[in-house]
Parts: C-alpha cells; sequence; structure tokens
C-alpha cells in the first residue's frame, strides 16, 4: 500500500509540474514579450534574458485603457450578479421539479448550451435593436446573460440537489414559506455552488469579444477584448503593445481564480459527484 501511495505522489508531482509548464511557460512568454522592444521581440534566437523596455506599457497606459477597463468591469460584474439572480430560482426549481415540463426545461438547456454563439448574434441583434439597446453596456450585459443562463443554471442544479429536501419540509412545518426556504434556507447552503458559477461567469464575461464588437458599436462603451483586437490590423501586428495590453486582461482573472481558487475546486469536485 505504502509502495502504492508513493507511486501516486511521484505521477502527482509529475502532473502538477506538466500542468505548471502548460500554463505556466504561455504567462511567462507573454509578459517577458510585453516586455521587450521591438528589436528584441524579433531577434534570433529569442531569450528571457534582456534589459526590460516599458514602452509598450507606455504606449497603452492611456485613457482608453482606464476606460476599456471600467467597462469590461461592469460587463462583468453586471452580467455575473443578473445571472445568479435568474439562474438559483431556476436551478432550484427544476432540481426538486418532479413534473414533466421540469424534464423538458432540462433538456431545453442542454439544447441551448449547444447552440454556438455565432448562430445567436442576428437574433440577438434584432432583438435587441427593437429594445434600443444596441450600443450600450445593458444590451450587452444581457445579451451575454442570455447566453450563459443555460449553463449556469446547469451547472448550479447538483448543488441544490445535494440539499436534504427534510430541511426545507421542517422550515415549511414551522412556518416558511417557499421564498424564505429558498432565501434563508437554500442559498446559504449552496454559496460553494454559487461562488462557483459566479467565478467561471466572470470570467467567461471579462474576456468575452464576439457579443462586445457586435452590440457594442461606440468606442467609448469597448471592453478590454475589443481593444486588444485593435492592435491587429491590415498593417501587421503590434507585439509589444498586443502583450502589454493582455497582461492588463490576464491579471485580474489571475487574481479572481487564486483568491476563489478552495472554492472552486470543491464545488466542481461536488457538481462532478452529483
Amino acid at each position: 500500500m505504502s509502495i502504492a501511495r508513493q507511486h501516486g505522489g511521484v505521477w502527482s508531482r509529475v502532473g502538477l509540474v506538466l500542468l505548471i509548464l502548460l500554463y505556466g511557460v504561455p504567462i511567462l512568454y507573454l509578459v517577458a514579450t510585453s516586455l521587450k522592444g521591438r528589436a528584441q521581440i524579433f531577434a534570433e534566437p529569442a531569450s528571457l534574458f534582456f534589459s526590460p523596455d516599458f514602452s509598450s506599457y507606455d504606449q497603452v497606459l492611456t485613457s482608453a485603457l482606464a476606460r476599456a477597463i471600467g467597462n469590461t468591469a461592469i460587463i462583468a460584474f453586471g452580467v455575473t450578479t443578473l445571472l445568479l439572480v435568474l439562474a438559483a430560482p431556476a436551478a432550484y426549481w427544476l432540481c426538486r421539479s418532479r413534473s414533466l415540463l421540469g424534464h423538458v426545461a432540462v433538456a431545453s438547456l442542454i439544447l441551448l448550451q449547444m447552440v454556438p454563439q455565432a448562430s445567436t448574434v442576428i437574433p440577438l441583434f434584432k432583438v435587441l435593436g427593437r429594445l434600443n439597446l444596441i450600443g450600450d453596456l445593458p444590451g450587452l450585459i444581457l445579451a451575454d446573460t442570455a447566453l450563459l443562463l443555460p449553463f449556469a443554471v446547469i451547472l448550479l442544479q447538483p448543488f441544490f440537489a445535494a440539499v436534504p429536501e427534510e430541511l426545507e419540509e421542517a422550515a415549511s412545518i414551522d412556518g416558511a414559506g417557499r421564498l424564505q426556504v429558498f432565501v434563508r434556507i437554500m442559498l446559504p447552503l449552496t454559496r460553494n455552488g454559487l461562488l462557483t458559477v459566479g467565478t467561471l461567469v466572470w470570467i467567461i464575461s471579462w474576456g468575452e469579444f464576439l457579443y462586445a464588437i457586435t452590440f457594442l458599436t461606440e468606442a467609448k462603451y469597448q471592453p478590454l477584448s475589443a481593444l486588444l483586437a485593435q492592435q491587429i490590423s491590415q498593417f501587421g501586428v503590434d507585439w509589444g503593445p498586443l502583450m502589454a495590453l493582455a497582461v492588463f486582461v490576464t491579471l485580474p482573472v489571475l487574481v479572481i481564480f487564486a483568491a476563489t481558487e478552495r472554492y472552486l475546486r470543491e464545488g466542481l469536485v461536488l457538481g462532478a459527484e452529483r
């Protein structure tokens, strides 16, 4: 048994090293490229040892960057908040529903999750146009919420299903209504699931690109993902500023992931077990 455990520990360390190389090396290369001048970027052979050049950061540190960061934060937090408000009660109802309608709803959510994002652009553009929401942040927040809602409901279901129904029955006997049971019992007991889904939705919303460039027609509302795309033009790619901007896009995601990693891990394990 001890030998098997030793082998398991060795393979775990090997897997950890591979994961660090797989995800760490690209980030290291991104940061290194952002700190190189144009001549150093295209030098042969490429080297990790060089004199840092902050000219790319000086080039991107403008009011447009600050505005894009603010827009991206509004979009990410807006989508996450609205999605949790809608997805939590929907997931709770689905996990407790025994009717045919509940099964049909689950199947519909799975089918909706399989629909490619690109195929939803034109229908959403028409809907948002009728609501006069094209070109502003609320329209994009609604579009992203519609896109991610099936994903969030499906992911939240196992967390609500893991709560024993006896707790709800006991609360009902004590005189609690359905809304009180949901707010005072279900939400606190599924906070890991809510945090897991909220983190994943926040990360996806932070980097969303297709809806952003389609529904936001004015430069003052564009998020970081659109600002990144502007570094690629018909005249080539400005790699230094592009990588510097990518650092600003990546850093908040790493911070959020590091802060919620424990809850994210526990939540995903519970969801997999269910």
